[in-house]
């Protein structure tokens, strides 16, 4: 029986005898839709984000009407709706130039339409953050229902990890250890199924975010995308968002600063991407949390890395699904009172430890003790100094530990053409003990802030057998990529920032353990080496081109601030606007 308290939003289109509710019906009927649908009913939005040119998502029609099968059973009624899809496998010049952009595809669209709840399907790396981020502008019911990751890749009978098998191949063919013909022959054999990268990177790293938030049912993030439990998961996923409805379960509910921490926690013990650091930003920012960087020291630093998983170590997907998921890493958390907020709510009506406190963990291998840790603290570093003032982060479990507190010389190159077209050069004057350096490659930089931070090495340095450098950059990396890469410097170089300055030979000091970043010159050097040009002009060129681009330069916030817009940040709400007629 329901205990709904509040009139459903959608009776507001379809409750009345009147002229607009008239018409309203009428339209809908021309699908075939009989009157007792619009009844008194949920109206349960399925926001989907198939395309064939997000191959990550292409299974999601399916994906669909399993969660439209559950919304019926539970007596609500299932309306399937297209949005941006924010495929990061083709979209030039990043998907994430375009998250915002699909982020008000989703406002609009679930605040615009006769909507009582949402299911979101997400998967791929920023669908997971764009739909989050537009659902909690709105803060109706709200559950998430992540595609899954493919199955393991195979390449010369082993496992091979997506993303992470290109970085590792690339640099070998670079070193000259394998030929391109071994190099193009893992390419069929790493993405062999329905699915996103089945390693530890953005997308897994979101899906574990959003059912560490609580935003979906236990098992969400790590079903692999061919498995039949994934469509179980979505038609109780459907059950459940009826549910959501008459409880008035809203996102507000779910979206804490307790389930920040949580998730944040979740992101060390797991291995998860720097991405996430961007993302979970700018999601608290729609909701009205107030989450800092600085968090990301507070409640991540100190916690092992228990989670074996590429990038950072040896399994994918597939194993940690079958070793228990994500249920596993936090009951165990939870156990060593490591879990901030074990009564944190989520969407299925119990709390975070309700839900796990009974979890199985089958592989210890896979899912590692606290006490045997793939890494001993695997918290996301956040570093500041001159040179990053705001902020940058680094992801320890990645990284190669002797080079954490390093100092060297500055390698530079001015922007991402100008590393391409001088890292294979014979005669780069860079040594194994260098730091490279790459500026414009930031949110207004790179329209967009691309996953060009885990800079190849220079083949001459390949050659020596060395396979890590300190990289440094305004730019991200992707989740599948490793190395002892600094991210996210702040502000960045096409904003003034202090890493426009930044000049062949300067030495530069690392410290992750004291969160140091330090460009070796004095403060009067640095004011002076900004003052003689201006490091805005390039991105400020392009916005006058008009379009989107425009939009994103003007109004687009700093990595430390979530890369959101800036009159995107904060709860609109649900309220219904007035009528089209």
């Amino acid at each position: 029986m329901s205990d709904r308290q509040r009139p459903l939003r959608s009776a507001e289109w379809f409750g009345t005898a009147d002229k607009n509710g008239f018409m309203y019906r009428s339209w809908m009927k021309n699908q075939g839709i009989p009157d007792h649908e619009f009844q008194g009913k949920p109206i349960i939005g399925i926001c989907n984000t198939w395309s064939e040119l997000t191959p990550c998502n292409a299974h999601f029609r399916k994906l669909a009407e399993h969660v439209k099968q559950g919304v019926l059973e539970a007596g609500g009624y299932p309306v399937e709706f297209p949005v941006f899809s924010n495929g990061e496998s083709n979209l030039r010049p990043t998907a994430m130039f375009t998250r915002n952009l699909a982020s008000m595809d989703v406002e609009e669209a679930i605040r615009g339409n006769p909507i009582d709840a949402v299911v979101l399907l997400v998967g791929c790396d920023k669908t997971t953050p764009a739909l989050l981020m537009g659902a909690a502008s709105c803060d109706i019911p709200t559950i998430v229902v992540t595609g899954g990751p493919m199955l393991n890749g195979k390449h010369k009978g082993k496992d091979i990890g997506s993303g992470t098998v290109v970085w590792k191949l690339s640099e070998q063919v670079k070193a000259g250890e394998i030929s391109l013909h071994d190099f193009m022959a893992a390419e069929a054999g790493m993405s062999r199924s329905a699915g996103t990268c089945n390693t530890m990177g953005t997308a897994s790293t979101m899906a574990c975010m959003a059912e560490s938030l609580g935003t979906s049912l236990p098992h969400n993030a790590a079903i692999p995308a061919v498995d039949s439990r994934r469509y179980v998961l979505a038609h109780l996923s459907g059950n459940r968002i009826v549910e959501m409805v008459n409880e008035d379960l809203r996102l507000s509910k779910i979206l804490t600063k307790e389930a920040f921490d949580n998730a944040i926690r979740t992101n060390a013990a797991i291995g998860g991407s720097t991405n996430a650091v961007i993302h979970l930003k700018a999601i608290a920012g729609r909701i009205g949390v107030d989450l800092q960087l600085d968090d990301w020291s507070r409640v991540g630093r100190g916690t092992p890395t228990v989670v074996d998983l590429q990038p950072s170590g040896r399994f994918l997907m597939e194993e940690f699904y079958y070793a228990g998921g994500l249920p596993a890493v936090l009951k165990r958390l939870g156990e060593a009172d490591r879990l901030p907020f074990k009564d944190a709510l989520t969407v299925n009506g119990k709390t975070l430890w309700e839900n796990v406190k009974d979890a199985p963990l089958y592989n210890d291998e896979v899912i590692r003790p606290l006490d045997n840790p793939l890494t001993a603290d695997g918290g996301i570093c956040v570093l500041r100094g001159n040179l990053a003032p705001n902020g940058a982060v680094l992801k320890p479990s990645a990284a190669t530990a002797e080079l954490m507190q390093h100092r060297g010389r500055a390698v530079v190159f001015e922007d991402f053409d100008d590393y391409k077209a001088r890292i294979n050069d014979p005669d780069l004057e860079v040594e194994a003990n260098d730091i490279l350096v790459m500026k414009h490659c930031g949110p207004r930089g790179y329209h967009g802030m691309a996953e060009v931070g885990n800079m190849g090495l220079p083949p001459k340095i390949l050659a020596q057998g060395i396979t890590d450098m300190v990289r440094i950059s305004d730019a991200r990396m992707s989740g599948t990529a490793y190395g002892t890469v600094v991210l996210h410097v702040a502000p960045e170089a096409a904003a003034g920032g202090p890493l426009a300055a930044v000049r062949n030979g300067d030495w530069i000091e690392l410290d992750c353990a004291s969160g140091r970043l330090h460009l070796d010159i004095s403060d009067a050097e640095l004011t002076a080496r900004l003052a003689e040009s201006d490091p805005t002009e390039a991105s400020t060129l392009i916005a006058r081109q008009g379009g989107y681009r425009q939009l994103y330069i003007e109004h687009v916030l700093q990595a430390d601030e979530g890369c959101d817009f800036d009159f995107l940040v904060g709860c609109r709400g649900s309220e219904v606007p007035r009528h089209s007629h």
